[in-house]
Protein backbone atom coordinates (compact mmCIF):
# COMPACT_ATOMS: atom_id res chain seq x y z
CA UNK A 1 0.00 0.00 0.00
CA UNK A 2 1.48 3.47 -1.04
CA UNK A 3 2.35 6.13 1.66
CA UNK A 4 -0.98 9.00 1.78
CA UNK A 5 -0.43 11.66 -0.67
CA UNK A 6 2.16 9.82 -2.95
CA UNK A 7 1.62 10.32 -6.29
CA UNK A 8 2.11 8.30 -8.95
CA UNK A 9 4.29 9.11 -12.08
CA UNK A 10 1.65 9.61 -14.67
CA UNK A 11 -1.83 8.51 -15.40
CA UNK A 12 -0.53 5.19 -16.87
CA UNK A 13 1.07 4.23 -13.98
CA UNK A 14 -1.79 5.46 -11.76
CA UNK A 15 -4.59 3.87 -13.75
CA UNK A 16 -3.26 0.22 -13.28
CA UNK A 17 -2.46 0.47 -9.53
CA UNK A 18 -5.92 1.77 -9.01
CA UNK A 19 -7.33 -0.99 -10.83
CA UNK A 20 -5.29 -3.52 -9.23
CA UNK A 21 -6.49 -2.10 -5.89
CA UNK A 22 -10.39 -2.24 -6.90
CA UNK A 23 -9.95 -6.38 -8.41
CA UNK A 24 -9.69 -6.61 -4.46
CA UNK A 25 -13.50 -5.58 -3.78
CA UNK A 26 -14.56 -7.25 -7.09
CA UNK A 27 -13.69 -9.47 -10.18
CA UNK A 28 -13.35 -6.71 -12.36
CA UNK A 29 -15.23 -7.30 -15.92
CA UNK A 30 -12.38 -7.11 -18.39
CA UNK A 31 -14.20 -6.10 -21.51
CA UNK A 32 -15.72 -3.29 -19.55
CA UNK A 33 -12.26 -1.77 -18.87
CA UNK A 34 -11.20 -2.28 -22.50
CA UNK A 35 -14.30 -0.31 -23.22
CA UNK A 36 -13.42 2.26 -20.83
CA UNK A 37 -9.93 2.49 -21.61
CA UNK A 38 -11.31 3.52 -25.35
CA UNK A 39 -13.63 6.29 -24.29
CA UNK A 40 -10.92 7.58 -22.61
CA UNK A 41 -8.63 8.03 -25.71
CA UNK A 42 -10.93 9.87 -27.43
CA UNK A 43 -8.90 12.78 -28.37
CA UNK A 44 -11.19 15.11 -29.75
CA UNK A 45 -13.45 14.62 -25.90
CA UNK A 46 -11.76 15.05 -22.69
CA UNK A 47 -14.34 14.43 -20.74
CA UNK A 48 -15.51 10.63 -20.73
CA UNK A 49 -11.40 10.58 -19.34
CA UNK A 50 -12.40 13.63 -16.83
CA UNK A 51 -15.35 11.20 -15.83
CA UNK A 52 -13.25 7.87 -15.76
CA UNK A 53 -10.35 9.09 -13.65
CA UNK A 54 -11.66 10.18 -10.34
CA UNK A 55 -9.02 8.05 -8.72
CA UNK A 56 -6.42 10.40 -10.23
CA UNK A 57 -8.10 13.48 -9.03
CA UNK A 58 -8.04 11.78 -5.53
CA UNK A 59 -4.21 11.79 -5.93
CA UNK A 60 -3.44 14.98 -7.16
CA UNK A 61 -6.17 16.96 -6.28
CA UNK A 62 -4.53 18.68 -2.68
CA UNK A 63 -0.88 19.73 -4.66
CA UNK A 64 -3.14 21.12 -7.58
CA UNK A 65 -5.72 23.20 -5.02
CA UNK A 66 -4.26 23.38 -1.95
CA UNK A 67 -5.71 26.79 -0.80
CA UNK A 68 -8.94 24.45 -0.51
CA UNK A 69 -7.36 21.40 1.09
CA UNK A 70 -7.77 22.74 4.84
CA UNK A 71 -11.46 23.55 4.40
CA UNK A 72 -13.75 22.45 6.68
CA UNK A 73 -14.39 18.24 5.75
CA UNK A 74 -18.01 17.13 5.47
CA UNK A 75 -19.93 13.94 3.79
CA UNK A 76 -18.82 15.12 0.61
CA UNK A 77 -20.05 13.31 -2.98
CA UNK A 78 -16.77 13.11 -4.03
CA UNK A 79 -16.85 12.31 -8.08
CA UNK A 80 -19.55 14.88 -8.56
CA UNK A 81 -19.55 16.61 -12.33
CA UNK A 82 -22.30 17.80 -14.45
CA UNK A 83 -23.84 14.50 -15.24
CA UNK A 84 -23.84 13.17 -11.60
CA UNK A 85 -27.49 14.47 -11.45
CA UNK A 86 -31.18 12.43 -11.86
CA UNK A 87 -34.57 12.08 -10.82
CA UNK A 88 -36.30 9.50 -8.56
CA UNK A 89 -40.08 9.19 -7.22
CA UNK A 90 -39.91 9.59 -3.50
CA UNK A 91 -42.42 8.04 -0.97
CA UNK A 92 -45.61 10.46 -1.82
CA UNK A 93 -44.88 9.61 -5.81
CA UNK A 94 -43.32 12.85 -6.06
CA UNK A 95 -40.68 13.58 -8.91
CA UNK A 96 -37.84 14.81 -7.21
CA UNK A 97 -33.96 15.83 -8.42
CA UNK A 98 -30.40 15.35 -7.08
CA UNK A 99 -26.78 13.64 -6.43
CA UNK A 100 -27.73 10.16 -7.91
CA UNK A 101 -24.52 8.71 -7.21
CA UNK A 102 -23.00 8.34 -4.29
CA UNK A 103 -20.19 5.40 -5.20
CA UNK A 104 -17.21 7.80 -4.33
CA UNK A 105 -18.70 8.98 -0.94
CA UNK A 106 -16.27 10.09 1.67
CA UNK A 107 -15.54 12.90 4.57
CA UNK A 108 -13.64 15.95 2.40
CA UNK A 109 -13.11 19.35 2.18
CA UNK A 110 -16.30 20.84 1.11
CA UNK A 111 -14.45 22.41 -1.59
CA UNK A 112 -13.58 19.17 -3.31
CA UNK A 113 -17.15 18.77 -4.37
CA UNK A 114 -17.53 22.72 -5.75
CA UNK A 115 -13.86 22.59 -7.60
CA UNK A 116 -14.62 19.29 -9.28
CA UNK A 117 -18.84 20.17 -10.53
CA UNK A 118 -17.02 23.56 -11.87
CA UNK A 119 -14.08 21.82 -13.32
CA UNK A 120 -16.28 19.49 -14.82
CA UNK A 121 -18.24 22.79 -16.28
CA UNK A 122 -14.84 23.64 -18.20
CA UNK A 123 -14.31 20.71 -19.46
CA UNK A 124 -17.67 19.84 -20.76
CA UNK A 125 -17.52 23.58 -22.31
CA UNK A 126 -14.13 22.41 -23.87
CA UNK A 127 -15.76 19.46 -25.58
CA UNK A 128 -18.91 21.19 -26.77
CA UNK A 129 -21.39 20.08 -24.63
CA UNK A 130 -21.69 23.49 -22.94
CA UNK A 131 -21.37 26.86 -23.84
CA UNK A 132 -21.46 28.89 -20.88
CA UNK A 133 -18.26 30.75 -18.95
CA UNK A 134 -16.98 29.35 -16.18
CA UNK A 135 -16.96 32.69 -14.28
CA UNK A 136 -20.61 33.19 -14.79
CA UNK A 137 -21.30 29.53 -13.88
CA UNK A 138 -19.02 29.41 -10.78
CA UNK A 139 -21.27 32.38 -9.86
CA UNK A 140 -24.58 30.26 -10.22
CA UNK A 141 -22.57 27.50 -8.64
CA UNK A 142 -21.36 29.26 -5.76
CA UNK A 143 -25.29 30.95 -5.31
CA UNK A 144 -27.24 28.00 -4.84
CA UNK A 145 -24.60 26.82 -2.90
CA UNK A 146 -24.81 29.60 -0.36
CA UNK A 147 -28.01 29.93 -0.15
CA UNK A 148 -28.94 26.55 0.41
CA UNK A 149 -26.91 26.70 3.46
CA UNK A 150 -28.12 29.66 4.84
CA UNK A 151 -32.00 28.17 4.70
CA UNK A 152 -31.05 24.63 5.83
CA UNK A 153 -31.38 23.17 2.42
CA UNK A 154 -33.34 23.68 -0.60
CA UNK A 155 -35.24 19.65 -1.44
CA UNK A 156 -35.76 19.47 -5.12
CA UNK A 157 -39.51 18.83 -5.74
CA UNK A 158 -40.17 19.35 -9.11
CA UNK A 159 -44.36 19.09 -9.70
CA UNK A 160 -45.40 22.54 -9.26
CA UNK A 161 -41.36 24.37 -9.24
CA UNK A 162 -38.09 24.63 -10.67
CA UNK A 163 -39.16 24.43 -14.57
CA UNK A 164 -35.93 24.03 -15.82
CA UNK A 165 -35.23 21.13 -13.88
CA UNK A 166 -39.08 19.40 -14.71
CA UNK A 167 -38.37 19.99 -18.65
CA UNK A 168 -35.01 18.13 -18.94
CA UNK A 169 -37.00 15.60 -16.70
CA UNK A 170 -40.00 14.70 -19.11
CA UNK A 171 -37.28 14.71 -22.03
CA UNK A 172 -38.09 12.77 -25.52
CA UNK A 173 -35.57 10.39 -24.46
CA UNK A 174 -37.41 9.41 -20.94
CA UNK A 175 -40.80 8.80 -22.59
CA UNK A 176 -42.05 5.52 -21.32
CA UNK A 177 -42.37 3.34 -24.59
CA UNK A 178 -39.45 4.25 -26.15
CA UNK A 179 -37.25 3.93 -22.57
CA UNK A 180 -38.76 0.45 -22.59
CA UNK A 181 -38.09 -1.07 -25.73
CA UNK A 182 -34.85 0.48 -25.36
CA UNK A 183 -33.84 -1.59 -21.87
CA UNK A 184 -35.59 -4.70 -22.97
CA UNK A 185 -34.14 -4.72 -25.96
CA UNK A 186 -31.02 -6.48 -24.05
CA UNK A 187 -34.00 -9.64 -23.30
CA UNK A 188 -32.01 -11.15 -27.42
CA UNK A 189 -28.73 -11.68 -24.77
CA UNK A 190 -27.98 -14.12 -23.17
CA UNK A 191 -28.75 -15.20 -19.73
CA UNK A 192 -26.53 -13.86 -17.20
CA UNK A 193 -25.10 -15.96 -13.95
CA UNK A 194 -25.85 -14.02 -11.06
CA UNK A 195 -24.34 -14.16 -7.91
CA UNK A 196 -26.13 -15.21 -4.84
CA UNK A 197 -25.68 -12.34 -2.61
CA UNK A 198 -26.62 -9.67 -6.16
CA UNK A 199 -29.62 -11.91 -6.48
CA UNK A 200 -30.66 -11.74 -3.27
CA UNK A 201 -30.50 -8.11 -2.82
CA UNK A 202 -32.23 -7.59 -6.29
CA UNK A 203 -35.16 -9.59 -5.11
CA UNK A 204 -35.94 -7.79 -1.94
CA UNK A 205 -36.00 -4.47 -4.47
CA UNK A 206 -39.06 -6.18 -5.94
CA UNK A 207 -42.43 -5.49 -5.52
CA UNK A 208 -43.79 -8.97 -5.09
CA UNK A 209 -42.24 -11.94 -4.16
CA UNK A 210 -42.00 -14.66 -6.47
CA UNK A 211 -42.12 -12.83 -9.99
CA UNK A 212 -40.75 -14.57 -12.98
CA UNK A 213 -37.81 -12.44 -13.80
CA UNK A 214 -35.18 -12.27 -16.02
CA UNK A 215 -31.26 -11.25 -15.55
CA UNK A 216 -28.74 -9.92 -17.54
CA UNK A 217 -24.98 -8.29 -17.72
CA UNK A 218 -25.27 -4.85 -17.91
CA UNK A 219 -22.26 -3.92 -20.50
CA UNK A 220 -21.12 -0.70 -21.25
CA UNK A 221 -23.18 1.63 -18.11
CA UNK A 222 -21.61 4.78 -16.88
CA UNK A 223 -18.10 5.79 -16.88
CA UNK A 224 -16.53 6.21 -13.51
CA UNK A 225 -17.58 2.43 -12.42
CA UNK A 226 -16.91 1.06 -15.43
CA UNK A 227 -15.19 -2.56 -14.69
CA UNK A 228 -17.22 -3.22 -12.00
CA UNK A 229 -20.01 -5.58 -12.50
CA UNK A 230 -23.63 -4.75 -13.13
CA UNK A 231 -26.70 -6.51 -13.35
CA UNK A 232 -30.26 -6.07 -14.87
CA UNK A 233 -32.97 -7.74 -13.36
CA UNK A 234 -36.35 -7.16 -15.63
CA UNK A 235 -39.74 -9.02 -14.85
CA UNK A 236 -43.87 -7.94 -15.73
CA UNK A 237 -45.79 -6.85 -12.33
CA UNK A 238 -49.59 -5.63 -12.20
CA UNK A 239 -49.41 -5.19 -16.29
CA UNK A 240 -45.81 -3.31 -16.77
CA UNK A 241 -42.09 -3.53 -16.78
CA UNK A 242 -39.90 -3.29 -13.29
CA UNK A 243 -36.30 -3.20 -13.43
CA UNK A 244 -33.25 -3.01 -11.19
CA UNK A 245 -30.00 -2.85 -11.47
CA UNK A 246 -27.27 -4.18 -9.32
CA UNK A 247 -23.90 -2.24 -9.22
CA UNK A 248 -20.63 -4.52 -7.22
CA UNK A 249 -19.51 -2.12 -4.09
CA UNK A 250 -16.03 -0.57 -3.74
CA UNK A 251 -14.80 1.41 -1.31
CA UNK A 252 -14.33 5.39 -2.32
CA UNK A 253 -10.85 6.03 -4.23
CA UNK A 254 -9.86 8.28 -2.20
CA UNK A 255 -9.17 5.77 0.07
CA UNK A 256 -7.10 4.66 -2.92
CA UNK A 257 -4.78 7.63 -2.82
CA UNK A 258 -4.55 8.40 0.65
CA UNK A 259 -3.79 5.02 1.26
CA UNK A 260 -6.24 3.26 4.05
CA UNK A 261 -7.18 0.31 4.53
CA UNK A 262 -10.82 -0.60 6.75
CA UNK A 263 -12.71 2.08 4.63
CA UNK A 264 -16.08 2.46 5.93
CA UNK A 265 -18.71 2.78 3.35
CA UNK A 266 -20.43 5.72 3.20
CA UNK A 267 -22.92 5.85 0.16
CA UNK A 268 -25.88 5.13 2.45
CA UNK A 269 -24.76 8.02 5.29
CA UNK A 270 -24.60 10.32 2.34
CA UNK A 271 -27.41 9.61 0.79
CA UNK A 272 -29.94 9.52 3.47
CA UNK A 273 -28.50 12.36 5.46
CA UNK A 274 -28.56 14.70 2.82
CA UNK A 275 -31.34 17.69 3.31
CA UNK A 276 -33.74 16.41 0.68
CA UNK A 277 -36.95 13.30 -0.19
CA UNK A 278 -35.14 10.30 -0.59
CA UNK A 279 -35.57 7.72 -3.26
CA UNK A 280 -36.39 4.58 -1.35
CA UNK A 281 -35.59 2.16 -4.42
CA UNK A 282 -31.71 3.40 -3.57
CA UNK A 283 -30.09 0.35 -1.26
CA UNK A 284 -27.02 0.32 -1.17
CA UNK A 285 -25.57 -2.74 0.42
CA UNK A 286 -22.10 -4.21 1.83
CA UNK A 287 -21.28 -6.49 -1.47
CA UNK A 288 -24.01 -4.33 -3.95
CA UNK A 289 -25.66 -1.16 -4.54
CA UNK A 290 -29.58 -1.74 -5.79
CA UNK A 291 -31.55 0.74 -7.64
CA UNK A 292 -34.51 1.20 -9.67
CA UNK A 293 -34.46 1.88 -13.57
CA UNK A 294 -37.62 3.54 -14.88
CA UNK A 295 -38.08 6.33 -17.02
CA UNK A 296 -38.31 9.05 -14.17
CA UNK A 297 -35.33 7.48 -12.06
CA UNK A 298 -32.35 8.41 -14.55
CA UNK A 299 -29.76 10.88 -15.27
CA UNK A 300 -31.00 14.37 -17.19
CA UNK A 301 -28.63 16.21 -19.46
CA UNK A 302 -28.13 19.57 -19.70
CA UNK A 303 -27.24 19.90 -23.08
CA UNK A 304 -31.07 19.55 -23.96
CA UNK A 305 -31.63 23.61 -22.85
CA UNK A 306 -31.08 25.87 -25.50
CA UNK A 307 -30.96 28.60 -22.99
CA UNK A 308 -28.21 29.91 -21.21
CA UNK A 309 -30.48 31.38 -18.28
CA UNK A 310 -32.23 27.76 -18.21
CA UNK A 311 -28.71 26.66 -18.21
CA UNK A 312 -27.60 29.02 -15.53
CA UNK A 313 -30.51 28.15 -13.27
CA UNK A 314 -29.82 24.60 -13.15
CA UNK A 315 -26.00 25.30 -12.48
CA UNK A 316 -27.79 27.28 -9.13
CA UNK A 317 -29.92 23.97 -8.03
CA UNK A 318 -26.57 21.80 -8.21
CA UNK A 319 -24.62 23.88 -5.96
CA UNK A 320 -27.99 24.02 -4.02
CA UNK A 321 -27.92 20.54 -4.03
CA UNK A 322 -24.38 20.16 -3.22
CA UNK A 323 -25.32 22.09 -0.08
CA UNK A 324 -28.43 19.46 0.63
CA UNK A 325 -25.83 16.76 0.96
CA UNK A 326 -23.23 18.55 2.75
CA UNK A 327 -25.46 19.92 5.50
CA UNK A 328 -25.99 15.93 6.10
CA UNK A 329 -23.28 16.79 8.34
CA UNK A 330 -23.65 18.24 11.84
CA UNK A 331 -22.99 21.90 12.47
CA UNK A 332 -21.65 22.44 9.00
CA UNK A 333 -23.87 25.45 7.40
CA UNK A 334 -22.15 27.62 10.31
CA UNK A 335 -18.62 26.34 9.43
CA UNK A 336 -18.92 26.36 5.86
CA UNK A 337 -20.25 29.91 5.80
CA UNK A 338 -17.79 31.21 7.44
CA UNK A 339 -14.95 29.75 5.54
CA UNK A 340 -16.64 31.24 2.49
CA UNK A 341 -16.75 34.49 3.91
CA UNK A 342 -12.96 34.48 4.03
CA UNK A 343 -12.53 33.58 0.34
CA UNK A 344 -10.95 35.64 -2.46
CA UNK A 345 -14.09 36.42 -4.87
CA UNK A 346 -12.82 34.26 -7.34
CA UNK A 347 -11.43 31.52 -5.50
CA UNK A 348 -13.45 28.61 -7.56
CA UNK A 349 -12.44 29.90 -10.86
CA UNK A 350 -8.93 29.80 -10.35
CA UNK A 351 -9.22 26.83 -8.41
CA UNK A 352 -11.46 25.40 -11.54
CA UNK A 353 -8.83 26.13 -13.80
CA UNK A 354 -5.99 24.58 -12.12
CA UNK A 355 -7.51 21.45 -11.74
CA UNK A 356 -8.67 21.19 -14.95
CA UNK A 357 -5.31 21.92 -16.43
CA UNK A 358 -4.43 19.15 -13.92
CA UNK A 359 -6.84 17.12 -15.98
CA UNK A 360 -6.27 17.81 -19.47
CA UNK A 361 -2.53 17.23 -18.65
CA UNK A 362 -2.75 13.63 -17.44
CA UNK A 363 -5.38 13.15 -20.61
CA UNK A 364 -2.49 14.34 -23.08
CA UNK A 365 -0.09 11.83 -21.54
CA UNK A 366 -2.68 9.45 -21.44
CA UNK A 367 -3.01 9.44 -25.43
CA UNK A 368 0.26 9.22 -26.09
Amino acid sequence: MKAPMEANADIVTATTEYERWLSGFCTLHTPDLEYKHARMSDATDPFPFFRGTYYRWAEWWPEVCPDEVDAPAVLAVGDIHVENFGTWRDANGRLCWGVNDFDEADELPYTNDLVRLAASVQIAGDAGYLGIKLGWACRAILTGYREALEVGGLPFVLEERHPELRTLATAAEREPVRFWKKLTAVLDEPTARLPATAREALMRSFPAAGLSTEVRFREGVGMGSLGRPRYLMLGEWAGGWVAREAKAVAAPATAWAAGRTGQSLLMADAANRAVRSPDSFYQPGPEWVVRRLAPECARIDIGLLACAEDVLRVFWAMGGEIANVHLGTAGAGKRILRDLSRRPRKWLVKAAKQATAAVLRDWQIWLT
